[in-house]
């Protein structure tokens, strides 16, 4: 290890060990929750909970103590301004897949990245607690899940792939709501997964258990950590206009470069700046 990715590598540690510590505050929730405790945020689907608040709670405290002054992007409570107004930002989703966790379903995630003063994702945690996973990663230090070093699977075509996606909260008040490209791909694809959490999703896929994701309407703090897992798992993760920022766009492809490519065809999703506002982060 260099001494130039030290810093980053401890930084990583960290922030791991915050998620885990996020991990078990919402444990202590899975199936406590009284109805009080559940609220709805831009639609009726969109639920936030007790779980939320306390796991982001813990989190942007533990930021705080280990990195003074650095900005927060945060689902729950918005934007915490560093100091200088330049330099690293952390980007977190305490509970993505809160639906999946009041429904008493395993996949949920603590989402967890630190972007870098061009709003790259620089370091990953996403945390799946009900499941004992942590996947991990730092800019050219590899994708990890424990000891085993993680591999987007070989695939190449959507033919031999199973995909993930979901669909956006407002869906009943979208037109691009993500059913037309579900139908386009439902019959070229050995299978198609809804995890609810784009987190899980993109772990999965950075571990070569699911082959490709894709999704619109997302925000940065569903992606920014499972984007940067795909990548340093040797996956790509692209708009679908194949320009501008993924982490900020609200929707993406991620996997093994062929698939995408396959997808992003099959959806005839290169289409430029006539493409529709993809912003669904209200």
């Amino acid at each position: 290890m260099t001494v130039s990715t030290r810093p980053l590598k401890q930084d990583l540690e960290q922030a791991h060990a915050l998620a885990e510590q996020a991990g078990e505050v919402l444990l202590s929730w899975s199936g406590q929750l009284e109805q009080s405790d559940v609220g709805h945020k831009s639609a009726a689907r969109d639920l936030v909970t007790a779980a939320d608040v306390a796991s982001e709670k813990l989190i942007l405290a533990g930021l705080a103590e280990l990195f003074p002054g650095q900005a927060v992007l945060a689902e729950e409570s918005g934007s915490h301004p560093g100091i200088g107004g330049s330099g690293p930002r952390w980007c977190i989703d305490p509970l993505d897949g809160t639906v999946n966790f009041v429904h008493g379903l395993p996949m949920y995630a603590v989402s967890i990245a630190r972007l870098d003063e061009h709003g790259q994702p620089e370091l990953a945690v996403v945390h799946l607690p009900r499941m004992q996973e942590s996947y991990v990663a730092y800019r050219g230090g590899g994708a990890w899940c424990g000891e085993r070093r993680l591999h987007v699977s070989p695939v190449k075509t959507t033919e031999e792939a199973v995909l993930a996606t979901g669909f956006p909260y407002r869906r009943h008040l979208l037109a691009d709501n993500n059913l037309e490209n579900f139908q386009r791909l439902f019959l070229h694809q050995r299978g198609i997964r809804r995890m609810g959490s784009a987190a899980c999703d993109l772990a999965y896929v950075a571990a070569g258990k699911l082959d490709a994701f894709w999704e619109l309407h997302l925000s940065p703090w569903d992606v920014a950590a499972g984007g940067l897992l795909v990548q340093e798992a040797g996956g790509v993760v692209e708009t679908f206009r194949g320009e501008g920022s993924w982490v900020f766009d609200g929707n993406l492809f991620a996997g093994h470069a062929p698939v995408v490519e396959d997808m992003r065809q099959r959806l005839g999703a290169n289409r430029g700046p006539e493409w529709p506002d993809m912003g669904d982060r209200s």
